[in-house]
């Protein structure tokens, strides 16, 4: 969609009138000036086409300006593919862009040009079913796109017009249009929010819709504008539309009678989008600056990038060599026919002479065209319908994740989620497993355990308000009675108070006084605490709530004044300055507050390694014992401090701030450089210890992903000690694990650089985990003997950082792959202080190291998103940081204990259907051709078909396709319950087991043992034609049949004997496949076709049913197709007491020359 820009001279039809882009113009030299320093300061080129500039209700602008009528878009929502006209046409295009249905189409078109020996309906109707199939499922899908997108486009809005308030359609909102929202309605379009009818000038949303994040969002209104809109005279300057949904930069200029402009600058905070609800708030009034396809919503649809699995790698691979095969035979055949034709009159014989035209043809050409003919003949071996049945297969199997009641969570009434059913095999292939910690490993539910104030630690032991007079500190015994002084312990309590971003919420929403974090609701644990509170995060809740247990009340926040209640039952107001949000990269975050005396104070607080650089040094010993204490017992601690600020540092802050936040370009680093220039030289007042228990069954989650061969790391934001001891509350380190540590505390040594003492580890590590360790037998995870020693590797970001630079600057790899030899043979790896965008690469490093192996990446919050995306299997877990994680992954899962029958149950039973699906699939194929290859031999090479037209299309559309589609839903070849009491089984399918050479090989042969068997078993039958008691001779229409015959029956008990797991649908689709072939082979022959030119079927079939020596051969050849299967599975069940359970799937018997152990109680548990 193009946009028209200043400066343009035309603009795209269809667009919307009355909106208007301004100009400058300078009439007065002195403007000029002043602009053009304006300009600079904000870093805006005078001529820059990358803003767009808005009028505000479409009225004129001041007489100076120029006004050039623009075009935007319209705010229609678009999210379908096709319409009515283009529909056909453009799924044609793509669906014949799969080679499979380009090869079916050149097939089919060579069968209607070349004069072929099988009619063009036996590629032409299979073809025509895939793609009539595949467009209805398609259009289906984009005719409820379309119905969606009116919903949104018809919806009803409220547009002020010159004053006045009128009705309309969602669709027909312009750029500068001035909007009305209710409470609980959805924003139109993306708006300014100009007014709002709460007293402070903020207003409420939920984001859930966007990024899944269902807490309340707080929006400020643009500053000192009008209070009636109608007078509001104002241009916003903003940039282009884009992605980001917290990424927004603008400035409105405010024009009031003939003054120069005052500006105001626009962030995401008064940027309301459209998907956003308005919640809390009566009515707000916005300004349209994105509509349609340009809100940030419309430029967020574009999908993930495609996910492919193994499986279908596989696929292709053995798609390959069939095709290979194909114009092998089709080559042999068409040289034998040349070679046979060359002895005399085997050419032209007496009773076949060539016409004129053929005498005439060129040779080459002659050839050619028989080479295709040939290819026509065989092409049924590449398998155009397993791509349906494959489709199918994905896509109903992937309703029993959905249907699983033991992922039920009856807390948040959800079940598990499947966003993408392409790779539900992919779910028993997983080799690493990336895990967050918070709200995955853990609940993400805080409860404030203790604090430390000046270095004596204060425990909350009961619900008084005064603080509890015990408190113990890391130094001697006598000092256990101490406490800090009053003084400070106010200080510490207010910080806890003021420096958040909680919200109180209004009594009319309390419902029974709880409190909420995105959108989940924690009932309030004390009678104390009757407050609800409103906040992003569940750890700013917990320490509000541990202040108030201590006696210091937070009321909430009017019109940019806070409100705490303090010990003596005093009211203190301080009126709120700034707010300098937290961020991942700065860990931290700070307030700015100027009391009732006018002092002005920065409070600020975040992780110890972001706090501890920027305070006096001396503070931090005495908080440091206590901080690291509390990580080693699992807590999460942050460090609090403050910084009083002179009037002269406040005016100095406040400037730079503010130009700052008027900056178009560049404005997160102008501010991130304020920040931290602010937030410098602070006194250390104290810390706080947050406890986050695990996740239920958490531990057993984790020993059972070990136990099944897969290698967990945990990748988390949260502080080492931190982390460890959850590693260790989680098993995934023993008591006996030697941890290998890469942080920045064991780089700093002995005055050498960081990259030489990085090196000297990594080798250390290397030589004893990698040289020095006995080799680790059939990729088993953990020593489960204990004979082998247990290594477990921690790394910081930090480190990893150095490591990946000085793997690109200097030795291109070598960090890179040391690491990760000594990962691999660690039972666990933590990696700890994780920026989001280092936790995806992590993922991408391992996911490209050597063997490629199959990723899975779980966590719940929005800074999960990066490895959710990067991993080939991506879990969100439906916690308490939104739902953001939930929308970018592939399954969704209400709890981390689920993940275990997800992987060991589902994933390894999805692997095993498939892959005996896709098997099957070319075995039955290559034993429905070959007799058609060697008959070639027997016919002079003539293209003569074996079968008839209708058993060729009917093959594999109707006769042999829905036994191996129920089989690829239903088949259990081991209990679930088995598969979960016993995760090593995990590993007999692992690294693609199924669908490697020696598995592949197994059904080649298979199916050319088969093949050979039913022609030349057919063949000696027919050594003799006088087959019926008439004496009257079978012709090859007979012989053909008869074959056919043979090889349904076979094809389709060979899966009966593979299934293990019976259910009344295997037994009516098995059954009624061989019942419908023997119904329809009746009734195609027992009735005269008037649309068939050449009946060759008539009466073949039952008079082949009225020879006794056919129904012999019939059944003695069935017998010895099926005898070393048959023999095969009466040795193994005589044998089973020394083989694993799993060989009841005959290719995995193939699969890998190892043995495993026996293990008791497995056997015989079908």
């Amino acid at each position: 969609m193009r946009m028209l820009f200043p400066g343009d001279a035309e603009a795209e039809p269809g667009g919307v009138r009355g909106v208007h882009l301004c100009r400058k113009i300078q009439h007065d030299p002195r403007e000029r000036m002043s602009r053009k320093t304006l300009k600079c300061l904000l870093g805006v080129d005078e001529g820059s086409r990358a803003n767009r500039k808005v009028v505000v209700g479409h009225r004129p602008c001041p007489s100076n300006e120029e006004i050039i009528p623009p075009k935007f878009c319209d705010n229609r929502i678009v999210s379908s593919k096709y319409t009515v006209w283009n529909f056909l046409p453009k799924n044609l295009f793509e669906q014949f862009r799969r080679i499979a249905n380009f090869y079916f189409l050149i097939i089919f078109l060579v069968q209607v040009i070349v004069d072929t020996p099988t009619s063009p309906v036996t590629s032409g109707l299979p073809l025509f079913f895939v793609i009539t199939v595949t467009a209805i499922k398609q259009g289906y899908e984009d005719w409820l796109r379309h119905k969606a997108d009116n919903e949104v486009n018809k919806y009803k809005v409220t547009v002020l017009v010159d004053g006045k308030r009128i009705e309309s359609e969602s669709e027909k909102i312009k750029v500068g249009d001035i909007v009305e929202v209710k409470e609980n309605e959805t924003f139109p379009c993306d708006l300014i929010l100009l007014q709002s009818h709460r007293d402070d000038d903020t207003c409420f949303v939920t984001t859930a819709s966007l990024d899944g994040e269902s807490n309340h969002k707080t929006h400020y209104t643009v500053p000192n504008i009008e209070s009636d809109l109608e007078s509001l005279t104002a241009t916003i300057e903003c940039e282009q539309p884009q992605s980001d949904l917290y990424k927004f930069v603008g400035r409105m200029d405010i024009y009031k009678d003939s003054q120069e402009p005052i500006f105001r600058s626009l962030g995401p905070e008064n940027l309301l989008l459209k998907g956003a609800t308005l919640k809390n708030t009566k009515m707000i009034y916005g300004v349209a600056v994105y509509t349609g396809m340009e809100t940030k919503m419309a430029l967020n649809y574009q999908g993930k990038s495609q996910k492919r699995s193994a499986v279908e790698k596989s696929i292709n691979a053995f798609l390959l060599i069939y095709l290979f095969i194909l114009v092998s035979k089709a080559l042999v055949c068409t040289t034998l026919k040349y070679v046979w034709q060359s002895k005399p009159g085997q050419d032209e014989p007496w009773y076949n002479e060539k016409t004129q035209r053929e005498r005439e043809t060129n040779l080459y050409l002659k050839m050619f065209t028989d080479f295709l003919s040939f290819m026509v003949l065989f092409n049924f071996i590449i398998p155009v319908s397993m791509y349906v049945t494959v489709e199918m297969q994905k896509f109903l199997g992937s309703f029993f994740i959905t249907w699983d009641k033991d992922f039920f969570d009856p807390e948040i009434k959800e079940g598990a989620l499947v966003n993408t059913s392409d790779l539900n095999e992919e779910l028993g292939q997983v080799e690493y497993v990336f895990t967050d910690k918070t709200g995955t490993l853990t609940q993400n539910n805080m409860e404030f355990i203790e604090c430390c104030i000046d270095g004596f630690q204060y425990k909350y032991r009961d619900a008084c308000d005064e603080l509890d007079g015990f408190s113990v500190t890391d130094g001697p015994v006598n000092k256990v009675q101490q406490k800090a002084g009053r003084e400070k312990e106010d200080q510490f309590l207010r910080a806890l108070c003021l420096c958040h971003t909680v919200q109180v919420k209004e009594s009319a929403e309390q419902d029974g006084l709880a409190d909420q974090v995105d959108g989940s609701i924690l009932d309030e644990a004390s009678s104390q605490e009757e407050r609800g509170f409103i906040a992003s995060s569940p750890d700013e809740i917990a320490l509000v709530k541990g202040a108030m247990r201590y006696g210091f009340t937070f009321l909430g926040l009017e019109s940019k004044t806070l409100k705490i209640l303090n010990r003596k039952k005093e009211v203190e107001k301080y009126e709120l300055l700034h707010v300098l949000n937290f961020d991942p990269v700065r860990r931290r975050m700070s307030v700015i507050i100027k009391d009732t005396s006018g002092e002005t104070f920065l409070f600020c607080k975040g992780a110890d390694s972001s706090i501890f650089p920027r305070v006096k040094q001396e503070e931090v010993e005495k908080i440091r014992m206590h901080v690291e204490r509390n990580a080693t017992e699992g807590y999460r601690t942050l460090c609090v401090a403050s910084k009083r600020l002179s009037p002269e540092e406040f005016a100095q802050v406040d400037e730079e701030l503010k130009e700052a936040r008027l900056a178009l370009q560049d404005r997160e680093e102008k501010l991130m450089a304020v920040y931290n220039q602010v937030e410098t030289e602070m006194t250390l007042i104290g810390a706080t210890a947050v406890e986050d228990r695990l996740q239920e069954e958490a531990a057993e989650t984790m020993e059972a992903l070990q136990g099944a061969g897969m290698k967990v790391w945990v990748l988390t934001g949260d502080k080492m000690e931190t982390a460890k001891s959850t590693c260790y509350a989680c098993r995934l380190f023993q008591r006996n694990t030697e941890l290998l540590e890469l942080t920045l505390r064991t780089l700093e040594d002995r005055g050498r650089s960081r990259e030489e003492r990085l090196h000297e580890l990594l080798l250390e590590y290397h030589k004893k985990a990698v040289q020095d360790a006995p080799p680790v037998k059939g990729g088993i995870a953990r020593s489960w003997s204990g004979a082998n020693h247990d290594y477990g590797f921690i790394i910081d970001g930090a480190s990893l950082s150095l490591m990946l630079k000085s793997s690109s600057a200097s030795k291109p790899n070598s960090y890179e792959s040391l690491f990760l030899q000594i990962c691999q043979n660690c039972t666990a790896v933590l990696c700890c202080r994780m920026a989001p965008l280092q936790k995806a690469q992590i993922v991408k490093m391992v996911k490209n190291s050597k063997g490629s192996p199959i990723t899975l990446s779980i966590g719940d919050g929005a800074n999960d998103v990066s490895m959710i995306l990067e991993a080939h299997v991506g879990i969100g877990i439906k916690g308490k940081e939104g739902r953001q994680a939930v929308r970018n992954s592939d399954y969704a899962i209400p709890k981390l204990k689920h993940l275990k029958k997800l992987l060991l149950a589902h994933g390894h039973l999805y692997y095993v259907r498939i892959a005996h699906l896709v098997q099957y699939f070319f075995y039955k194929n290559l034993c429905f051709i070959l007799p058609q290859f060697l008959y070639q031999f027997f016919c002079g090479y003539s293209q003569q078909p074996l079968y008839d037209a209708a058993y060729l299309t009917m093959y594999n559309i109707c006769f042999t396709s829905m036994p191996i589609l129920a089989y690829s839903l239903l088949e259990q070849h081991i209990s679930i319950d088995d598969l979960l009491e016993n995760a090593t089984l995990y590993r007999d399918v692992a690294k693609n087991a199924m669908l490697q050479w020696w598995p592949f090989l197994y059904w080649t042969v298979l199916g050319v043992f088969q093949g050979l068997l039913f022609f030349f078993g057919v063949r000696c039958l027919f050594s003799n034609p006088a087959l019926q008691d008439n004496g009257q001779v079978f012709g090859n229409w007979s012989y053909g049949t008869i074959v056919f015959t043979v090889l349904v029956f076979t094809v389709t008990l060979k899966l009966a004997l593979d299934t293990r797991h019976w259910t009344w649908i295997n037994h009516f689709v098995i059954w009624g496949s061989l019942a419908f072939y023997v119904f329809f082979s009746f009734f195609w022959g027992g009735i005269i076709w008037p649309f068939i030119r050449h009946q060759r079927l008539y009466f073949v079939f039952a008079n082949m049913l009225g020879s006794v020596s056919a129904w012999l051969v019939i059944i003695l050849l069935i017998l010895l197709s099926l005898l070393p299967e048959i023999l095969f599975a009466v040795f193994r069940k005589n044998h089973g007491s020394h083989a694993r359970q799993t060989s009841t799937v005959t290719p995995l018997t193939y699969k890998h020359p190892r043995e495993h152990n026996h293990q008791p109680g497995l056997d015989g548990q079908h």
